[in-house]
């Protein structure tokens, strides 16, 4: 029996991969052809939602890119909550403009929380059929001058769910900021664009996107840990497409620490883990009960989404080199079988650090218009490194499947304008 355990778990991971080999398919399409939309023939109104905690040293910058859109200001009403706050975020809020909320209520601190109650203040006070869509940002975000503009298009052309080109603040500042840049430019080139060509559905990914309001009539009630992949897996089963718009383009800060990076990527691992075990099941009858084979293809593909496939090949491996260990110990197997184990975990390992350090480098080639200007060398060791973004995932999936995570937020420092994103640009290498 322990001679086929290893062999089972191969099986079952090899099938895994053979469901997702499409992907393939996005890679390819992603690498020439995106969707792009007409000129809109009308300019809708929008609500724009931001939830803060101790954003006081940023959310000045985002709320002044919003007054220097292109698109017409009394269109675009913005809202902030105050979510827990003990600095003055809440008073930049109003001075840049925006109507602001605080909420006090420390034993329900997740951002989804936050939206709750401020889709609810907005319910109250303007009725949620006042604006046509919602945009969703953080508050450490910056917007293009037409981010608004280019987004309009996509829903005026009809979309429902939209996403957004997501660059980097602060992409050199060191090897952990450039892995999350080249991680959420990897997800643009490797998903987003060819989703969007095929009019499936992409994810959502936490910031810089926009709904139509008939998607909030009951309110926000997303407020688990990663609310925005519950939030694209009930869009996805209630039949919605998500497209992707790679001319609306805004700027995200990365942590540069460690200790914050595993911290982030333990809640987004426990995160994706819940939203499985709530979206999982409805996801996968969807495809089956689904009336049209669209609808029942994105049901699956978003299903194969947020499977935890990445904990599935843990324990393979694992069960590999236990079973082999266990040959050894009590069936007096040569001490080969462990070393055999050994070696195919190692090969699996190099293969993995290789296709992803490609991957960067197939990233720096083809969004280099949404990075700054390096140095060759730089561009070269922050490839080198990307794959450790992957291993530091895969660790942190195995702590939050046998840890308790509670949502804390990541600090932001970085005050740069919109101005500097611009001129970051202007002289890529």
């Amino acid at each position: 029996m322990l001679h086929l355990l290893p062999k089972i778990f191969a099986a079952i991971g090899a099938l895994l991969g053979a469901m997702s080999c499409y992907y393939t398919v996005y890679a390819i399409v992603g690498l020439f052809a995106t969707r792009r939309f007409a000129p809109a023939r009308r300019q809708h109104r929008y609500a724009i939602v931001i939830a803060a905690r101790n954003e006081e040293a940023v959310i000045g910058r985002l709320l002044e890119s919003i007054r220097l859109q292109d698109y017409p200001s009394e269109l675009l009403t913005v809202f902030v909550v105050a979510d827990n706050c003990t600095d003055g975020t809440a008073q930049a809020a109003r001075s840049g403009g925006a109507v602001c909320y605080e909420r006090c209520d420390p034993d329900h601190r997740t951002k989804g929380y936050a939206l709750e109650y401020l889709f609810s203040c907005i319910a109250r006070d303007y009725g949620t059929d006042a604006f046509e869509g919602y945009f969703v940002f953080d508050a450490d975000n910056l917007l293009n001058r037409d981010y608004v503009s280019r987004m309009n298009e996509a829903f005026d052309a009809g979309e429902r769910i939209v996403t957004s080109c997501r660059a980097s603040k602060n992409f050199g500042d060191n090897w952990i900021s450039a892995s999350y840049a080249l991680h959420w430019l990897r997800t643009v080139r490797m998903e987003h664009r060819a989703r969007s060509v095929f009019g499936l559905a992409t994810r959502i990914q936490g910031t810089g996107f926009l709904f139509a309001s008939e998607l909030v009539k009951n309110g926000w009630h997303y407020t688990s840990l990663t609310e925005d992949r519950a939030f694209t897996a009930d869009a996805v089963a209630a039949g919605y497409p998500i497209s992707y718009c790679d001319a609306a383009v805004f700027y995200d800060e990365q942590p540069v620490s460690l200790r914050i990076a595993l911290r982030q990527r333990i809640r987004w691992a426990k995160g994706h883990l819940q939203a499985f075990a709530e979206t999982g099941w409805p996801l996968w009858k969807h495809v089956f009960t689904s009336h049209d084979a669209p609808t029942a293809f994105m049901s699956y593909d978003m299903f194969l989404l947020v499977c935890p496939r990445a904990l599935w090949s843990i324990f393979t491996y694992a069960a590999r080199l236990l079973c082999a260990l266990a040959l050894w110990l009590f069936t007096k197997e040569s001490f080969g079988v462990v070393g055999a184990a050994l070696l195919a975990w190692a090969a699996g390992f190099g293969k993995r650090w290789l296709r992803n350090a490609v991957i960067a480098l197939y990233v720096f080639l083809t969004e280099r218009q949404h990075m700054p200007a390096l140095p060759w060398y730089r561009k070269l060791w922050f490839a080198v490194t990307f794959p450790l973004f992957d291993v530091i995932g895969r660790i942190s999936t195995v702590i939050a499947l046998f840890s308790h995570v509670d949502w804390k937020p990541i600090p932001h420092d970085c005050a740069a304008g919109i101005d500097e994103m611009q001129t970051a640009k202007t002289a890529v290498s």
